[in-house]
């Protein structure tokens, strides 16, 4: 059981707000199917980010918003993954992230992991992910969470969702992580454990 308290994490820089179209779609969409509410928060006029430098600006809401922060960025260096199978249930972006730190935790001698969930590859604890074949980009099919990022990517095509399982990894070349703060990251290695 969740906490209902839901959580955008947005990308600002130098003042700027950037993906709010698609933070607003996901705030509003899971207001809605979440608490049954039928207003919207206009994200664009409760966001003062600071006007100089990159923050990510952390919004937590309900039914109405509860806390929003701005803290300096600080990317997490991730040179190690590792597929680790579990039934973790974050269709919503919740604040209450207990499930991906326990996961982790279990798995300290590697930087991030790829859940694998019903036997299909759906997304690190931080991010979406993409692989590439030579050819495109494709992204699971069902991720934990439908990011803003992916689905920014998606509706410019520069996305393809396909189900996508670990015994397939060999037939890609590279790997990528996106979210809303580092954008679409080709990590520069495939070093993935399966």
């Amino acid at each position: 059981m969740h906490s209902s308290l839901l959580l955008e994490t947005i990308k600002a820089e130098d003042g700027e707000i950037l993906n709010l179209p698609y933070h607003q779609k996901r705030c509003n969409q899971s207001r809605s199917s979440l608490l049954g509410t039928q207003d919207t928060l206009d994200l664009s006029l409760l966001i003062k980010p600071p006007r100089k430098g990159l923050y990510r600006c952390r919004v937590i809401y309900d039914t109405h918003i509860r806390h929003i922060e701005y803290l300096p960025y600080i990317p997490k260096a991730i040179h190690s993954l590792r597929v680790v199978s579990s039934a973790l249930d974050y269709s919503y972006k919740y604040a209450d992230r207990t499930g991906f730190t326990i996961l982790l935790e279990e798995n300290r001698d590697v930087d991030e992991i790829i859940i694998e969930k019903e036997g299909l590859l759906t997304d690190t604890t931080i991010s979406n992910i993409a692989f590439y074949d030579g050819k495109i980009w494709v992204t699971p099919k069902t991720p934990l969470l439908h990011g803003t990022m992916r689905a920014k990517l998606l509706d410019e095509g520069f996305l393809t969702a396909k189900d996508i399982t670990k015994e397939a990894l060999p037939g890609y070349t590279q790997v990528a992580l996106m979210n809303a703060m580092i954008g679409f990251k080709i990590l520069n290695h495939f070093n993935i454990q399966t």
